[in-house]
């Protein structure tokens, strides 16, 4: 199976020269996803939100690939601040409370800061 390259139409894809997502054979590896709104290129101020909108826009990379949240078997969360983590909690259980993928949060600095939380996962599509 040859690999495929999934794009979300993001202007950062482009510019910077990466894919949303990559698929090779039944693994998908979805980039690094911030809480833009790739339609309207807007973010929100809050944490929560950017972590709600992160999510879609991972969802819809794996719908793309053909893949679903139950095929996440990692998740990394990124946020500048780490005491952001814990308002993003019922938000990250509402996706991934009945999958529990492995998962790791860090604390690092992101390329705009608008940007509160970075979301980065590992899929295993199911056959």
């Amino acid at each position: 199976m040859a690999r495929q390259l999934i794009s979300s139409g993001s202007t950062f894809e482009k510019e910077i020269g990466y894919s949303r997502a990559v698929v090779d054979g039944n693994w998908v590896f979805v980039s690094g996803t911030t809480g833009f709104d790739y339609t309207t290129m807007t973010i929100s101020e809050l944490v929560e939100d950017q972590a709600d909108q992160c999510l879609k826009n991972i969802e819809e990379a794996l719908q793309k690939s053909g893949a679903t949240m139950k095929d996440v078997v990692r998740v990394m969360y990124i946020l500048p601040d780490a005491s952001d983590f814990e308002k993003c909690w019922p938000v990250l259980q509402k996706y991934f409370g009945k999958i529990r993928p492995a998962a790791t949060m860090i604390s690092a600095g992101l390329a705009d800061p608008r940007m509160k939380i970075e979301i980065q996962v590992t899929a295993l599509k199911q056959v």
